[in-house]
């Protein structure tokens, strides 16, 4: 590593710690992370909590923006409405989204027939995405947002992100870093799925 990426790397990180995520965009925490500056937006590695100011405003609707499949096929993100869903924003490097997301696999087998699960990544090649949850044990739907644009759509400000989304498309919540337990009591109360609960 150079002396001018060290730079770039001490001047993001000393950047978050002085000003938060709060003063972060949903583009520039894009730009930060393709361009190499950062490898995950996070204020304390392992620690992503959502700004109060962060995010889309809940009781909007999903945005309708394309989107690429694992077989390179691009597709609406409008097409995804029409049950409850859950759609969780990742890449490979992070590692809050490396710790949640074998417990969103293990909460897609027990409800996956009621909610609709969709994995959103904004970073990785599809064959890096596709690896990674495939040892995740991932069997849910997986998308690529090479141009960020439902990321930025979202308010995204870091990652793991995730949007609870109700059968007509109207966001009905969000959450940063989400535990199995807590993954299953949002979709218990957003969506009214009692297949969620081990109860």
């Amino acid at each position: 590593m150079n002396r001018n990426v060290r730079l770039r790397l001490f001047a993001v990180a000393m950047g978050l710690v002085m000003v938060g995520l709060i003063a972060v965009g949903a583009p520039e925490v894009r730009d930060a992370i393709v361009n190499g500056e950062t490898d995950a937006v996070l204020s304390n590695p392992g620690e992503y909590q959502l700004s109060e100011e962060g995010g889309v405003a809940t009781r909007s609707v999903f945005p309708s923006v394309e989107v690429i499949d694992v077989n390179g096929a691009t597709v609406d993100s409008a097409e995804f409405i029409g049950v409850p869903m859950v759609v969780n924003l990742w890449f490979a490097a992070c590692p809050p989204c490396q710790r949640e997301m074998p417990d969103f696999a293990a909460v897609h087998e027990r409800v996956g027939d009621e909610v609709r699960f969709v994995g959103i990544n904004p970073i990785d090649s599809a064959s890096a995405m596709t690896d990674f949850a495939d040892r995740m044990g991932v069997k849910y739907e997986l998308y690529r947002d090479p141009l960020a644009e439902l990321t930025d759509a979202l308010g995204t400000l870091g990652f793991p992100y995730t949007v609870f989304v109700d059968a007509d498309g109207v966001i009905v919540g969000d959450a940063g870093l989400l535990t199995e337990d807590e993954l299953v009591g949002f979709i218990n109360d957003y969506f009214d799925i009692e297949g969620g609960s081990d109860t």
